[in-house]
């Protein structure tokens, strides 16, 4: 799946992995608040978070050939 195809299901809250990744990447996805330190959540400007197999989360921006790249799949976490 092409970038362009994926990005439509991750507008409506899916993640996606490039299958080409080696693994330590386990998927983006697109964000549109940030909690704060009351428990309250802010509108914000989308932005990309990645999960990572041991960091945690990292912003995510993608590369001209993460957007080229037709290794895209949607994945379904727990």
């Amino acid at each position: 799946m092409t970038f362009e195809e994926a990005l439509p299901h991750i507008k409506k809250g899916a993640k996606a992995v490039r299958s080409g990744w080696g693994g330590f990447e386990l998927y983006i996805e697109l964000r549109d608040e940030i909690g704060t330190s009351d428990g309250t959540f802010l509108q914000v400007t989308p932005y990309f978070l990645i999960k990572t197999s041991d960091e945690g989360y990292s912003m995510f921006s993608p590369t001209p050939c993460d957007v080229l790249a037709e290794d895209w799949k949607i994945v379904h976490v727990d």
